[in-house]
């Protein structure tokens, strides 16, 4: 298949490189996304054109390590063939013949623009203020600074699928593939995967998870860390409708019509035009844009319906259960993040998330945080995490699986030297500085910054 030339690294200055004009295309206008001809016939997972790309922190802030990005062939929610992007690193001067393994990362795309998928939000000139890929970007690179190879798989796909269950485990399994193909990463088919993914990541990463094994059974996943992940987006539409996070709900009725041709039906028979209008402006705009745009909207506003009553329709019903996650057990261990007192995300429908998995004999080390809100969870869930996957490369010993209610995730001595660790990176990130693999000590436990 045709391959794009590699561009090198310009080094220059940071600030320098944050006034830099040229800016990366759109996806739908860009030429890189569009596959050959002929390209279904080629099975899940073939690279079918790759390039070298610069990342950086907001758009702005150029960062120093190896970025490729590979078109690769999957299939969308009715089982047709199409093409995805996964974007892939490597931190700075690492030797692709050093055995490593790889992350697939799962963001938080929660958007139907083109804006908001991470291989158009991480690239250095994006814009694409307000896609929460940029904001995940630090942890991100926290795992990157392990010594570890990460794809970025774009699990909404081009169509802008927000919310269609299975989907995003095509897309990021396929991009596995792809990325244990690539030889720059040097990686192989033995390579021990993981996954991860936060919030609308962490929903991706369970469909993910519960697919894995009867889609990819020739992956060696060894583990998969869900935080906050949504559990049941239909209770979360019921939840957030009318409240400051309405635009959360919308957007995902965006996504979800496109899939759904029974919702997009029963949404024109039953809602006003505005509320249809509503819907095709969400699509335009990145993730924290639309919040705010329709904070406090309320579906019985722009129905002939209340929201519950439409919710009760036996089409609607089928959906919700059909974008439900738990139905089939993940084969490899788990670890489930989840706040308590999440002001976005609540614990009940998480709870019965791990519930669902627990009887179909899932794995599941669920922690439940006290202290922390949805979005600072993120980041303080970070060297937990790291800590849990690099302890599934290692072949330690599993936790116990289970549930613990503990104060907060960060108040474990383990864990707080990654949180000065994490500190250290996002310093190196914010001026320029190469990420390379951070070095142990003699004891395997000291993590320190490489020198410059």
């Amino acid at each position: 298949m045709s391959v794009h030339a590699d561009a090198g690294w310009e080094s220059a200055h940071p600030i320098a490189e944050m006034f830099r004009s040229d800016r990366p295309l759109l996806p739908e206008l860009d030429r890189f996304y569009r596959p050959p001809a002929g390209f279904a016939r080629f099975a899940p997972g073939t690279i079918l054109r790759t390039r070298r790309v610069e990342l950086a922190l907001f758009g702005r802030v150029p960062l120093k390590f190896s970025a490729w990005q590979l078109l690769y062939r999957t299939s969308n929610f009715h089982g047709t063939a199409e093409a995805a992007v996964t974007t892939v690193l490597l931190p700075w001067g690492a030797d692709p013949r050093e055995p490593r393994p790889l992350v697939s990362f799962q963001c938080a795309i929660d958007g139907v623009s083109s804006k908001c998928l991470p291989s158009y939000a991480l690239r250095r000139g994006a814009r694409a203020l307000g896609s929460i890929p940029q904001v995940e970007l630090p942890v991100i690179t926290y795992a990157l600074a392990r010594g570890w190879a990460i794809s970025v798989p774009d699990h909404g796909g081009l169509a802008g699928h927000f919310g269609v269950p299975r989907e995003p485990g095509y897309r990021s399994l396929d991009a596995v593939r792809a990325s244990l193909r690539f030889a720059p990463l040097g990686l192989s088919e033995a390579t021990p995967v993981a996954l991860w993914g936060y919030s609308g990541g962490g929903l991706a990463t369970a469909w993910t998870a519960e697919l894995a094994a009867e889609y990819a059974p020739e992956l060696d996943i060894v583990g998969a860390v869900a935080g906050s992940p949504v559990g049941d987006p239909g209770s979360a539409f019921a939840r957030l409708n009318g409240t400051f996070f309405a635009g959360f709900s919308t957007v995902c009725v965006a996504g979800l019509r496109r899939a759904y041709a029974d919702l997009d039906r029963i949404l024109r028979t039953h809602v006003r035009t505005e509320f249809l209008d509503l819907l095709t402006d969400a699509e335009s705009r990145t993730t924290l844009h639309l919040l705010f745009r329709l904070m406090g909207k309320n579906v019985d506003d722009y129905s002939h319906r209340t929201f519950a009553e439409l919710l009760a329709e036996p089409g609607l019903q089928r959906i919700m259960a059909d974008i439900r996650p738990g139905v089939q057990a993940p084969a490899m261990p788990m670890l489930v993040i989840q706040g308590v007192n999440d002001e976005l995300i609540a614990v009940a429908d998480i709870d019965k998330h791990v519930a669902r998995y627990t009887v179909h004999g899932a794995h599941v080390r669920y922690l439940r945080d006290r202290l922390s809100l949805h979005m600072p969870l993120l980041y303080i869930g970070a060297p937990v995490t790291m800590n849990w996957l690099a302890d599934r490369f290692d072949h330690r010993p599993l936790p116990a699986a289970g549930t613990e209610t503990v104060w907060s995730v960060a108040f474990t001595k383990r864990e707080a030297l990654g949180h000065l660790r994490f500190a250290a990176l996002i310093l190196r990130m914010l001026t320029g500085r190469p990420i390379r693999q951070f070095r142990r000590s003699a004891a395997g436990m000291t993590v320190v910054m490489p020198n410059p």
